[in-house]
């Protein structure tokens, strides 16, 4: 293959460099096009095929259903890691080894500790308030608590604020979901793992002793690895521009959870369950839904089903599939909303229609099943998403700032009015 591409415009031929990543793709080296043809730009609405940074964090291969965090397989980091390695990795580049690991967690849970007005807070929301605009709040507000920018040449200051925030934000996600069940704010346990703390902060009844499931604690940490990262998405890519214009971490994040809010984004387990509380008021019918969603002229849609980037089955989903079996089987979770869900699955596995155009069950449908299951409520679905996403956010901003990109600045195409006079009042 060339190392450039020439491109016409007008009749006169521009070259530019081509540039191959890791794993051979191919991108058109394209920032010096406005100034060398005089003011084209390219359009590409949703970016779809702008590759906005190079970044040595997650590869994905959506035709061949890959995903790797720093060359790791997801299948073999989801086995045989835990969430903690797992972010060391994304944000550190390299799996840490005991010391490292040892000293991470001690010092995340050193920065666990919450300042008490932040509770004020939380307490002025109304229990109505949505779960994920309560957690974007908090995470800005911890701005205010931590006003000190961070100085990016040090290792030791970057390192401080990635401890700072992976120990406060469980806590504020925990809040989030006790303020929303009318349970007392629980600030955990440093004796407790990091993924076992956090289902004791989000579930312990204040009038028993809490007792860990295995179980529970194995599928949120499969699930929080298998949500750590996923290349330039939407909330991702909020992230780094947000951070590009130097925004501290916390208000980037904040910017990433209100990006992950949407249904089309973050939302969609929380659509899956809405989906499956409609079937249910319904009648439960599952076959009709399924012929409702091969039929072109309804506007009904299946949610949970194909992804607008893997093109074949999500390697996500296939490892969270038998989370998901054990958490319902071995748990006795009776619930008729579950039933439709399995129901649902049969139908899209053995029907001809989704197989061959691979709308397989994607992460989110599982994901909202296990949430299910495990007793979170369906406006906290997004808010866990968050949380295992954390890792990967703090990791792109991290690379964004060290290497020092420029400021986001998309160009436009302009197609409004042209220049026109001003009318006085009475005259228009």
């Amino acid at each position: 293959m060339s190392d450039k591409a020439i491109l016409e415009i007008n009749g006169k031929k521009h070259e530019f460099p081509l540039v191959t990543g890791t794993e051979n793709e191919v991108a058109m080296d394209i920032k010096t096009l406005r100034s060398v043809t005089g003011g084209v730009t390219t359009i590409d609405p949703g970016y779809k095929n702008t590759g906005s940074c190079e970044s040595a964090i997650t590869f994905l291969d959506g035709e061949k259903g890959i995903l790797r965090y720093r060359g790791y397989s997801i299948e073999e980091l989801a086995e045989k890691a835990d969430f903690l390695e797992v972010a060391f990795l994304l944000i550190f580049g390299e799996l840490p080894n005991k010391a490292q690991l040892d000293k991470f967690h001690d010092d995340i849970k050193k920065n666990s500790i919450v300042d008490e007005d932040v509770h004020k807070i939380l307490d002025a929301f109304p229990k109505s308030a949505h779960p994920m605009g309560v957690l974007s709040s908090l995470t800005s507000a911890l701005t205010a608590f931590n006003p000190s920018c961070v100085n990016v040449d040090s290792e030791e200051d970057m390192y401080q604020s990635v401890v700072r925030l992976l120990g406060k934000f469980p806590v504020l996600v925990a809040w989030t979901m006790r303020k929303k069940s009318g349970l007392p704010l629980d600030y955990g346990d440093k004796n407790l793992g990091y993924v076992e703390n956090i289902l004791k902060m989000m579930f312990k009844e204040p009038n028993e002793e809490y007792t860990q499931s295995k179980i529970l604690v194995n599928a949120l940490d499969k699930l929080l690895i298998l949500h750590a990262d996923h290349e330039q998405n939407c909330s991702t890519s909020t992230v780094r521009i947000v951070g590009s214009s130097h925004a501290g971490l916390f208000a980037s994040i904040s910017a990433g959870i209100s990006a992950l809010w949407g249904p089309l984004h973050g939302g969609a387990n929380q659509a899956v369950l809405e989906m499956l509380e409609g079937i249910k008021a319904d009648g439960g019918d599952t076959k009709k839904y399924m012929a409702k969603a091969k039929d072109k002229e309804d506007p009904f849609r299946l949610m949970g089903f194909g992804h607008r980037v893997y093109k074949n089955f999500d390697p996500r989903a296939k490892i969270i599939k038998v989370a998901a079996d054990e958490v319902l089987g071995d748990l006795g979770v009776e619930d008729p909303i579950l039933d439709i869900a399995k129901g649902l699955e049969k139908e899209a596995l053995e029907d001809p229609y989704f197989v061959d155009r691979k709308l397989y069950p994607n992460v989110d449908f599982y994901s909202g099943i296990i949430y299910r299951g495990m007793g979170i409520p369906t406006d906290m679905f997004t808010v866990m998403f968050a949380l295992g996403r954390l890792p990967g956010w703090i990791a792109q901003w991290r690379e964004m700032r060290l290497k020092k990109e420029p400021i986001g600045r998309p160009r436009q195409l302009y197609v409004g009015e042209t220049l026109r006079g001003f009318k006085p009042l009475e005259e228009r």
